[in-house]
């Protein structure tokens, strides 16, 4: 074998060589490009890409209830029923964001908050980390929503959570960090 690969899906990172990395346009919310790759059987190809900042998704359970919000989603053009999320910024680990994202959409502020994942999301066009965290001992305080949010708590009986999050309009986000909690025994 020359290094190039079997073809089998057995290939090495090392066999794949970006040769250019171009971004073509910046926005506030992501950059957008292509890296244009040598395959491992030598042929090269162009891989479109957006790259967004890493984000975070709470989980949190008060009462017997979970937490979600409900809000307009422009990009396609629905209301969503969905778990509180937003981006971490600079500095922020995933659970200090997810506290925060928590306090400002929903009101509540959580004792502790638990990292239960953290991957890549949508590898085939994204550059983009998300991650999944757990909030308990919720304190009620009052929400501080950005000024682009528009979106209105409400709080699901735990045993209708994993319903809620696959009833359409469903997002991403929102079922996988159903399944995560309730998979860990925390739903």
């Amino acid at each position: 074998m020359t290094g190039r690969g079997s073809g089998d899906g057995s290939e090495t990172a090392a066999a794949w060589t970006v040769r250019e990395s171009v971004t073509e346009y910046e926005t506030g919310w992501y950059t957008g490009g292509y890296d244009l790759v040598e395959l491992p059987d030598g042929r090269t190809k162009k891989y479109y890409w957006a790259e967004l900042p890493p984000a975070v998704v709470a989980v949190a359970v008060t009462d017997g209830r979970v937490l979600f919000v409900e809000q307009y989603r422009p990009t396609v053009r629905e209301t969503h029923l969905e778990l509180p999320a937003g981006i971490v910024e600079s500095g922020e680990s995933f659970t200090t964001a997810g506290a925060r994202e928590l306090r400002e959409e929903t009101g509540f502020d959580p004792d502790g908050v638990s990292l239960l994942a953290d991957f890549w999301v949508a590898t085939g066009v994204l550059r983009h980390r998300r991650a999944v965290v757990y909030a308990e001992g919720l304190t009620p305080v009052g929400r501080e929503l950005d000024s682009n949010e528009f979106l209105t708590p409400r709080a699901v009986p735990v045993e209708e959570a994993l319903s809620v999050a696959r009833t359409p309009s469903a997002n991403d986000a929102t079922l996988e960090g159903v399944l995560l909690a309730r998979e860990d025994g925390l739903l």
